[in-house]
């Protein structure tokens, strides 16, 4: 069963989608107030979300980029807005799909599909024995390296932060730009790779065999705990 939270305060479209979605085994959890949606996160675990935009309170895209910010769970925005700018300022704070509305429920499901074959599987066994070697404390904002807090610039940080987050998943030169708040726009390509670098040489590995941060040619990069 694949399970999802919606963020959409249309209650009649999220009763639509809900009973469509239910006939594919995709439970879907609705709220109506965003406040509620982040709440709802911080206590439940689910596959994906539906985020509207247009929202009570606040908008959609801080929603969007907060929820980013704290897991990296697949997010489909759900827009009646069309402005370019938005849905470049979506994917941009994190968002994996834009889908506008109106649109056939079908596509949605599709998309939900296609979305979910694309994350990584981890063997939650597996996992747990390997994350004694590096251990992110996003409150303390630290990460451990087998049991020492590494010395780490704020790029450093959030570069590496933001590939743990992101683990077993390539990501883009340009994404880290984009998305690590310690690094300009302006910044280059090269200079992502001259922090990957400093990074790999405080986690002691080898340029040439990293262990944990691997290069994906043409890409960027794919963390491995």
């Amino acid at each position: 069963m694949i399970k999802v939270l919606m963020i959409e305060d249309d209650g009649e479209l999220a009763e639509i989608l809900t009973e469509y979605l239910d006939q594919f085994d995709i439970k879907v959890k609705n709220v109506e107030d965003p406040y509620l949606g982040l709440s709802t996160l911080s206590v439940e675990k689910f596959d994906l979300i539906i985020l509207d935009l247009t929202l009570p309170g606040i908008d959609g895209l801080d929603v969007c980029k907060e929820i980013r910010q704290d897991c990296n769970t697949p997010i489909i925005i759900s827009s009646a807005r069309h402005d370019i700018m938005d849905k470049v300022t979506a994917l941009e704070n994190g968002a994996d799909d834009y889908l506008p509305k109106p649109y056939n429920p079908r596509e949605l499901e599709a998309r939900i599909r296609t979305i979910l074959r694309r994350q990584p599987v981890i063997n939650k066994n597996e996992n747990e024995k390997k994350q004694s070697e590096i251990i992110l404390n996003e409150k303390k904002h630290e990460i451990k390296h087998k049991n020492k807090i590494l010395d780490l610039t704020a790029a450093e940080y959030g570069i590496l932060r933001y590939l743990i987050k992101k683990e077993g998943g390539v990501v883009s030169r340009e994404e880290l730009i984009y998305n690590v708040e310690a690094i300009s726009e302006e910044s280059s390509n090269k200079s992502i790779d001259v922090i990957i670098g400093r990074i790999r040489h405080k986690l002691g590995e080898s340029p040439k065999e990293p262990k944990h941060i691997k290069a994906v040619r043409g890409i960027g990069y794919k963390f491995i705990s």
